[in-house]
This record gives structure tokens, C-alpha cells and sequence, in this order.
């Protein structure tokens, strides 16, 4: 299959080893001049994925038309904020004859309008739902370019988009399962991102395992809360793109993340930590989108308060970690 990548980041480059390594025809685009050269020079994208290198057989090229010609599938794994602007660009350079799959690997909810990014690429692009997938799930670039054993999840509102996916991406190393709750699929991977925010915070201000635990269980079921309000299967959140993505983001060095919660526990301002970064960190702007759809939908998401408080409004991880543990006592289930 000829496939085109939208976006040679980390998870970009990665993604175009596994869809090589299958055997698929593959094109990425690229609008950085440094990371073009890296990979046609030193075959390896140093800036995203040092360490790893990229075979002749991946085309890397600074022009969207090029990468686009007579692509079956596109891959966008550009930050979810700017996939509305990167859509209709695309589909000024589709042949009317062209109907690939799309394929979105971004992890976030659109600030203001609060859609999940298949939506975006449906609504900006005029394209039908049943050609729009997404994959989600525990998969750090750093070890999918490793060929270290990964399990994720493709999810379309058609199975049989997903089942498409599934066949084109899996492999030995990297297993795909196929879902059709895509809602669920997408809010798991982009909600659990806040939750990872405030597992740093909670190493960065020197708090222990025991909190840790708390956060990330507490975290999960107002992450279920929202998801079942907003159309997702509860049972999807138990999954690899629920449990799965939150326990690898919440504990792992290759978390993005997790990494601005603990530089802000820390005692720095969120400014000062994305000032310093290349990469993106998802779960920030998503903090915004989910604590008003909270409010919105008068869902009880705590958690997701005290992080969007520490971040936005200065409030100290303490006092945050404090407010948190001093609310009105509970009976342990899913909906409190």
C-alpha cells in the first residue's frame, strides 16, 4: 500500500519503520528543513528519534504534493491542535479519484470546539467517518523504533476500517488489536495525557508511590466518567487505550507529560518548561478542553481541576495535592 506520514516527528519516523518493515510504500512529509536533511544525509532522524535509522526505502520529502501522489492511506501524526489546518491542505492535493484511508495518531481534544481529531479530519475535510481511523494505545516512538514488543489499538467508527489498519500495521513486534468504539479509543489516549501531568508533579514535588497509585486509578475513573458522557463504551477505558496508555505515560522517562508535571512540581512555571522542549506535550492544551467539557457536562473530574489550577493559575502542587485529599469522604466505585 502506498502510504503517506503528515508529520516526521518522533512518532512519525517510527511509524514509518513499522509500515516499511511490512512491506508498504512510504512517503513522509516533513516541513523542517533540519530533520530533511538529517534523514536524507544520515539516514536517521536525529532531532526526534536519534539512535534510530531510517532505511533508504522511507522517502522523506519537504513537498505535501510529493508525498501525497496516489497514496491509498494517510498517516497524520502532526500536534492535534493544527490537524484542522493541515486537512483541508491535504485535500487541495488529492486527485478526485483518490480515496484513502485516513489514519490520525495525534492524542488530544480541539481547544473551543472540543472535538476528538476524527472529527476534525471529518468535519475539515468532508471526509465519510467510515474512512477515518485512528491508532492509540502504549507506544512510545523511542521503543517502536527499537522493534521493542508493542500492543495498541485501531478503532473506526466501521470495523472494517480498523480491521484495515490492523492488517497494514501489524507485525512481530507490533501487535494491533481493531475496535469500533473509536470514541472511546481516542478520549482514553487523550485524556490519560492530564492524568500523566499529574504524575510528575507528583515526582517533582517529591511525593511518593503510594500517590502515584491514587492518581493514576482516581484518574482513570474520571477519565471513564467523561468518556461513557460523551458516547465512549466503559469497557474500552479497561483496555490498552485506557489502562494500557495510562500507565505507560504516567510512568515512563519517555513520557513528554509526564516530564512537564514533574519540571512544574519542581517549582517551575509551565512557560518556563515548554520553552525548553522540541517535542509537544499533548496532554497540556488538552487539560483546557477537558476541564470546560467537566464543567459542561457537570462531570466530576477533580483531578483534572487541580492540574488545569496548577498549571494555568499558578496554584502550588502542594496545596493542589492538599485539596485533593481533604474533599468529602467516598464509597470506592466507578461514578464517584
Amino acid at each position: 500500500m502506498k502510504t503517506a506520514i503528515i508529520g516526521t516527528g518522533s512518532w512519525g519516523t517510527a511509524l514509518s519503520l513499522v509500515l516499511n518493515q511490512n512491506g508498504h510504500r512510504v512517503t513522509c512529509w516533513t516541513i523542517e528543513e533540519d530533520v530533511l536533511r538529517d534523514i536524507k544525509e544520515k539516514k536517521e532522524n536525529i532531532k526526534y528519534l536519534p539512535g534510530v535509522k531510517v532505511p533508504e526505502s522511507v522517502i522523506i520529502t519537504g513537498s505535501l504534493e510529493e508525498s501525497l501522489l496516489n497514496a491509498e492511506m494517510i498517516v497524520l501524526s502532526v500536534p492535534s491542535q493544527v490537524t484542522g489546518q493541515v486537512v483541508p491542505k491535504i485535500k487541495e492535493f488529492l486527485k478526485a479519484d483518490q480515496d484513502p484511508v485516513w489514519v490520525s495518531v495525534a492524542k488530544g481534544i480541539e481547544n473551543k470546539t472540543y472535538r476528538r481529531i476524527s472529527r476534525v479530519i471529518e468535519e475539515t475535510g468532508q471526509i465519510p467517518a467510515g474512512r477515518i481511523g485512528v491508532l492509540s494505545g502504549p507506544s512510545h516512538a523511542e521503543e517502536v523504533g527499537r522493534k521493542i514488543p508493542t500492543a495498541i489499538v485501531s478503532a473506526s467508527s466501521e470495523l472494517q476500517t480498523a480491521r484495515l489498519i490492523q492488517s497494514i500495521f501489524k507485525n512481530t513486534f507490533f501487535r494491533v488489536y481493531a475496535s469500533d468504539d473509536i470514541t472511546g479509543v481516542e478520549l482514553g489516549g487523550a485524556l490519560k495525557n492530564i492524568i500523566a501531568l499529574a504524575a510528575g508533579i507528583c515526582d517533582g514535588a517529591g511525593f511518593g508511590d503510594n500517590t502515584k497509585a491514587a492518581l493514576m486509578t482516581r484518574g482513570l475513573a474520571e477519565i471513564k466518567r467523561l468518556g461513557v458522557k460523551l458516547g465512549a463504551n466503559e469497557e474500552t477505558f479497561a483496555g490498552l487505550s485506557g489502562m494500557g496508555d495510562l500507565i505507560v505515560t504516567c510512568m515512563s522517562r519517555h513520557s513528554r507529560n509526564r516530564y512537564v508535571g514533574e519540571q512544574i512540581g519542581k517549582g517551575k512555571t509551565l512557560d518556563e518548561v515548554l520553552a525548553g522542549m522540541v517535542m509537544v506535550a499533548e496532554g497540556v492544551k488538552t487539560t483546557v478542553s477537558a476541564y470546560e467539557l467537566s464543567i459542561k457536562h457537570e462531570v466530576e473530574m477533580p483531578i483534572t481541576e487541580q492540574i488545569y489550577l496548577t498549571m494555568f493559575e499558578n496554584k502550588p502542587a502542594y496545596e493542589a495535592m492538599i485539596d485533593l485529599m481533604s474533599r468529602s469522604s467516598k464509597i470506592e466505585n466507578w461514578d464517584k
